[in-house]
C-alpha cells in the first residue's frame, strides 16, 4: 500500500456533505435571480431613452412643420407663385439737375437699346451675323457681350447694342419674325443741356461694377445697371437713381410666356437744384477755354456761402462717358498733360503766392507787431541771417504802410511781419480763415491743403523750424499749400467782415411730385470776433490794389460798370531749373512757368460776390488771372443791373485814384 506524503493528505478534499450540496444551489438561484433584475433594470432604461429621443425629434418635425408652414408660410407662397409669375426690371428716369434760376442741367430722353432673350431663343451663326450687320458692329463685340453676361438667368435680357438710331430702330421692329428673340427696350439716357459745363460738379454714369454690385443692398442694383461715377452724380445716387418699376408676366412649367400681368410703373428720382448760376459758368469756363487755360474759377456768394460758379479747367467730355468710356479716351485724358480728370477746384493745392498776404495783414494787426501806419522801408531786397529775401520789385517801393504793402504786394514788407509774428501764430489765423483744413463742400476726394507749423516740420522731418523758413511762409511761399475753393473763401470771410461759411452747392431737393424735401440754409464756420477793424484796414488795401495807380490788379476793374472790386493778385513759384533762369518767362517751359492768382470780391462797400482764379503756369496773376475773374463780374452785375432795371449809385475811383461817383442804369 502507499502511502502519500502527510501534508498532501491533509489537502485532500473532505466527500460534500447534502448539507453543502443545497447551500451552493441556493446560491446559484439567488446569483441568476440578481442577474435578471438587473437586465431587467438595463432594458427599461433603454426603453425610456429611445421614446425620449423619438418624442424629441418628433417634436423638431413638428415645429419645423410648423415654422414653414404658419410662420414661413406667406414667403413660400411667394416663391411659389415665382415659379409661375416672373418679372422683368423697369428702369427709373434719374432725377434732374436743375441751375439756381430752375433751368434744366441734365435730364433724360428715351434710349433705344437692342436686346437678346436667350429663354427658349438659339443665336446661331446666320442670326448672330445678321445683328451684326444691323447694327453695324464686329461679331466679336456682340460675343463679348453675351459671354460678360454668361451665368444669369436665361430670362433677364442680353444688352446688344446701346442708344441706336430711329432707323435701326424701324428696321428691327419691321423684322422681328425673322429675328427671334431679339427686342427693343426702352431706357432713360441722360441729357446734358449746356455740354460740358459744371462737368467736374455734376460728374458721369458708368455700369456698375463688380464691388459696388457687392456693396449694394440685395435687389438694389443688377449687373448691366447704370449709376453714379463722379461728382453729385455719385455723391446724390440715394436722391438721383429713383425706383425701378416691375412688368409681370405668367408663365408655364417650361417658362414660356402665356400672358402679361399688371406691373408697378418705376418712381423716377429726386430733383436737385443747385446753387450755380449757369450764366456765369458759362463765362467762366468760355473764358479759361478761350487761351486754353488750366487751372479753377470759384465764385461764391459772400454772406451765405452758396457757390454761384465752380469750373476745373480743361472739362471733362461727358459725351464720352455714356455708355461706357472707351480704353483709348480713357488714355487720352489720363495723358493729358493739363490734366482734365482732376478736380482742380478741390483737388489742386497749390502755393498761394501773395493772396496770403492778407492772412500775414490781419494777423499782424490783430497781434498788434504792426499798425494801419508802421512804415517799413523796402530796398528791393531783406538781409536776414546770411540769406537774402527778395521783392519782386528789384528796385524797391521805399517806404510803405500796410495800404501801400497791399496795394503794390510789397513782398520785403510782409518778410519783416511774418518774422515778427512766427508761423504759430501766422498758422492760427490762417485756420481761423479756413485754409488748412477741408472745407466740406459736396466734391468729392477734397484735399486740405498745408498751413505749416513748428510741430508740423518736427513732426514731418524730425528737424525744427528755421526762421528764415517764416519769411517764405509770410508772402504764401515754401510749405503753404491751398486750394481755389479754401482761397475763395477766405477772401469771402474778409469781404464780409470776419463769418466763415460752410460751401453750399445744392439748393433744394424736390421728390417727384414737387415737394421740397431738403433746403440750403446758411452754415456759419468759424466767426473772426473782434477783428472788424482790421479786416476793414485789409480790405481797403484790397480796394487800392485794384484801383490805383500803381495797384497790381488794375486788369480787374469795371470802368463802364462803376462798381468798385478789390482784390490781390499772388504767384505761386514753381520749382525753375537752374538752365532757365536766364530766360524771359515767354521762353520758360510750360511746366516750370509760375501759376497765376486773382482773387477779389464787389461791390468794395458792400460786398455781394467773391472770384478766385487759378492760372496754372499763368506766370503772373494780373495779366493771367485778373482779366477772368473781371469777366465773371462783368457777367454778374450786368444780368443784376438788367434783373433789377433800377437806377445805383457806386462809388468808383478814377486813373488818379481820385473818388467819384457814377450812375447805374
Amino acid at each position: 500500500m502507499i502511502r502519500l506524503p502527510r501534508k498532501k493528505q491533509a489537502n485532500r478534499k473532505r466527500p460534500e456533505s447534502l448539507l453543502d450540496r443545497e447551500r451552493k444551489k441556493e446560491s446559484r438561484v439567488s446569483l441568476l435571480i440578481h442577474r435578471d433584475d438587473g437586465a431587467l433594470d438595463f432594458f427599461r432604461k433603454r426603453a425610456f431613452y429611445s421614446a425620449f429621443v423619438i418624442i424629441f425629434f418628433f417634436a423638431v418635425l413638428v415645429a419645423r412643420l410648423w415654422f414653414l408652414q404658419v410662420q414661413q408660410g406667406e414667403r413660400y407662397s411667394r416663391l411659389a407663385d415665382s415659379n409661375r409669375v416672373r418679372y422683368l426690371e423697369i428702369a427709373a428716369p434719374r432725377g434732374n439737375i436743375l441751375d439756381s434760376m430752375g433751368r434744366e442741367i441734365v435730364t433724360n430722353r428715351p434710349s433705344f437699346n437692342v436686346v437678346w432673350v436667350r429663354e427658349n431663343n438659339r443665336l446661331d451663326d446666320v442670326l448672330l451675323k445678321k445683328m451684326a450687320a444691323i447694327l453695324e458692329v464686329d461679331v466679336s463685340d456682340l460675343l463679348a457681350r453675351i459671354r460678360k453676361m454668361a451665368g444669369t438667368p436665361g430670362h433677364i435680357p442680353i444688352r446688344l447694342a446701346e442708344d441706336i438710331d430711329w432707323n435701326k430702330v424701324a428696321y428691327i421692329e419691321n423684322n422681328r419674325m425673322n429675328l427671334p428673340g431679339i427686342k427693343i427696350q426702352v431706357i432713360p439716357r441722360r441729357v446734358y443741356h449746356f455740354g460740358n459745363l459744371a462737368s467736374h460738379i455734376i460728374g458721369y454714369l458708368g455700369e456698375i461694377n463688380e464691388k459696388e454690385l457687392k456693396s449694394s443692398r440685395e435687389g438694389e442694383y443688377r449687373g448691366g445697371d447704370l449709376i453714379g461715377k463722379m461728382g453729385l452724380e455719385r455723391l446724390r445716387e440715394k436722391d438721383l437713381r429713383g425706383e425701378k418699376g416691375r412688368h409681370y408676366m405668367e408663365v408655364n412649367a417650361l417658362g414660356f410666356e402665356q400672358r402679361n400681368l399688371k406691373g408697378i410703373e418705376p418712381l423716377p428720382g429726386n430733383d436737385l437744384q443747385l446753387t450755380i448760376d449757369m450764366d456765369l459758368q458759362r463765362t467762366a469756363e468760355e473764358t479759361m477755354a478761350a487761351d486754353r487755360k488750366s487751372g479753377a474759377v470759384v465764385a461764391v456768394e459772400v454772406n451765405s456761402g452758396r457757390i454761384l460758379a465752380a469750373a476745373s479747367a480743361p472739362s471733362l467730355e461727358l459725351d464720352k462717358f455714356i455708355g461706357g468710356i472707351s480704353y483709348k479716351n480713357w488714355q487720352a485724358m489720363l495723358e493729358n498733360p493739363l490734366h482734365p480728370l482732376i478736380n482742380k477746384i478741390v483737388q489742386g493745392q497749390y502755393p498761394p503766392g501773395s493772396t496770403y498776404k492778407l492772412v500775414t495783414a490781419a494777423a499782424g494787426l490783430a497781434e498788434r507787431v504792426i499798425s494801419p501806419d508802421s512804415i517799413i522801408y523796402c530796398p528791393g531786397h531783406y538781409r536776414f541771417g546770411n540769406r537774402i529775401y527778395r521783392c519782386w520789385k528789384h528796385s524797391g517801393h521805399g517806404a510803405v504802410d500796410l495800404n501801400r504793402a497791399l496795394s503794390e504786394s510789397c513782398d520785403v514788407y510782409f518778410y519783416q511781419v511774418g518774422q515778427r509774428l512766427g508761423v504759430d501764430r501766422l498758422a492760427k489765423y490762417a485756420h481761423m480763415f479756413g485754409l488748412g483744413r477741408k472745407t466740406g463742400v459736396e466734391m468729392e476726394h477734397e484735399k486740405s491743403g498745408l498751413i505749416p507749423t513748428a510741430a508740423w516740420k518736427k513732426k514731418r522731418f524730425g528737424r525744427a523750424w528755421q526762421e528764415g523758413e517764416t519769411l517764405s511762409v509770410a508772402i504764401g511761399q515754401g510749405f503753404d499749400l491751398v486750394t481755389p475753393l479754401q482761397l475763395a473763401f477766405m477772401t469771402a470771410t474778409v469781404a464780409n467782415g470776419g463769418t466763415l461759411y460752410k460751401p453750399g452747392l445744392v439748393e433744394k431737393v424736390r421728390d417727384p411730385d414737387g415737394k421740397v424735401i431738403e433746403q440750403f440754409e446758411p452754415e456759419i464756420v468759424n466767426r473772426l470776433t473782434g477783428q472788424g477793424r482790421n479786416l476793414a484796414l485789409v480790405r481797403k488795401g484790397l480796394i487800392e490794389a485794384v484801383n490805383g495807380r500803381h495797384g497790381t490788379g488794375r486788369r480787374a476793374r469795371l470802368k463802364d460798370l462803376g462798381i468798385t472790386v478789390a482784390g490781390k493778385t499772388g504767384t505761386a513759384q514753381v520749382v525753375r531749373l537752374k538752365q532757365y533762369r536766364h530766360l524771359k518767362e515767354k521762353d520758360i517751359p510750360y511746366k516750370y512757368r509760375d501759376h497765376a492768382w486773382f482773387t477779389c470780391f464787389a461791390p468794395a462797400e458792400n460786398p455781394e460776390i467773391a472770384v478766385t482764379v487759378l492760372v496754372e503756369h499763368g506766370l503772373h496773376g494780373g495779366s493771367g488771372a485778373a482779366p477772368v475773374a473781371k469777366a465773371v463780374l462783368e457777367a454778374y452785375f450786368k444780368k443784376r443791373l438788367k434783373d433789377s432795371g433800377n437806377v445805383s449809385v457806386q462809388v468808383v475811383h478814377d486813373e488818379a485814384g481820385a473818388v467819384r461817383k457814377k450812375k447805374i442804369h
